[in-house]
């Protein structure tokens, strides 16, 4: 848990990807920018970045071996924007912003996503890395046609399947200000089409510029099932410390987890309170899930602890 940093700001990030990220933000925050171009400055920082294989370029494609993006954005005031199976274009964080800004609108999804990005200047990509299409071609050779078609998810080495790792990022500027963007490709080699959390405004992601903000990561399906980024901050603005939200959302997920899904359930959460006190904390220990938290002191990684037993 972190001790607030209003005066300087803070932004903290899902799993260790999320430390260049936040780096990238913090660029703006220190260079006295606001709390929205920073998290959208990173969001974007990670899409551009190949290595990471579930957000942006690089990212794992569907059953079809297509990729596509989905991607929030909120500020401190309630503007939201969101984009959801985004075809074609990588910089889903700010075609999600371009959405809240220069439409009436919260969410625009498929190819009307896409036509809407080309027509504010964004460039169509090839979005399928070569890394990722030889993930793919490996996944698919292993697996009959009607399994590929059905977007069977496969298990990766570790606890978690692979791409299966959103990037949330808050951010909290000099002037108390907070922001945030959620984006990723979603599931390896899921069913085209399907749609996460983390476009969907109080489920990946939610900012209340008067209480905190609140992003997650993982198996969408059960952030969905619980609104859990809206449900952390609204138990922060009843009283509760950024950990005890995080604890109370958790321990509703298992309490609501789909049984089909239920070795995959592998939530994290982050929360970041408007006096900058910040927390992290993970559904199973196994998950090893780490964040990013920059701030004037610099950048570092933390462990986030577990679920406590009841």
């Amino acid at each position: 848990m972190g001790d607030p940093a209003r005066s300087a700001g803070v932004v903290i990030a899902t799993w260790p990807f999320g430390l260049p990220a936040s780096q990238a933000a913090w660029r703006v925050l220190s260079a006295g920018g606001a709390a929205l171009d920073a998290a959208v400055d990173g969001a974007t920082y990670c899409e551009d970045d190949e290595s990471v294989d579930s957000v942006g370029y690089g990212g794992v494609p569907d059953a079809s071996g297509e990729v596509t993006l989905d991607a929030s954005v909120m500020d401190h005031r309630g503007g939201c924007g969101a984009v959801a199976c985004l075809h074609r274009v990588r910089h889903a964080a700010k075609v999600a912003r371009a959405v809240m800004e220069r439409t009436v609108h919260v969410m625009l999804s498929g190819e009307a996503a896409t036509a809407f990005a080309v027509s504010q200047g964004f460039a169509e990509d090839d979005l399928l890395s070569p890394r990722a299409r030889e993930s793919y071609e490996k996944w698919k050779s292993a697996r009959p046609p009607s399994a590929a078609q059905q977007g069977v998810q496969p298990r990766s080495a570790g606890h978690h399947p692979l791409g299966h790792d959103t990037i949330g990022i808050l951010a909290l500027d000099a002037h108390g200000t907070l922001a945030g963007a959620c984006t990723t490709s979603g599931r390896a080699f899921k069913l085209p089409g399907r749609v996460g959390d983390s476009p969907i405004i109080g489920a990946g992601l939610y900012v209340d510029g008067e209480v905190g903000a609140a992003t997650a990561t993982g198996l969408g399906e059960e952030v969905v099932r619980v609104c859990g980024s809206f449900d952390a901050v609204e138990r922060m603005r009843r009283g509760a410390e950024p950990a005890e939200a995080l604890a109370g959302v958790l321990r509703r997920i298992t309490r609501y987890v789909d049984r089909r899904t239920r070795r995959d359930a592998d939530i994290s959460l982050l929360a970041l309170r408007r006096d900058g006190l910040w927390a992290g904390m993970t559904l199973r220990p196994e998950t090893n899930f780490q964040f990013a938290v920059v701030d004037a002191s610099g950048g570092r990684l933390v462990k986030a602890p577990s679920l406590p037993a009841d």
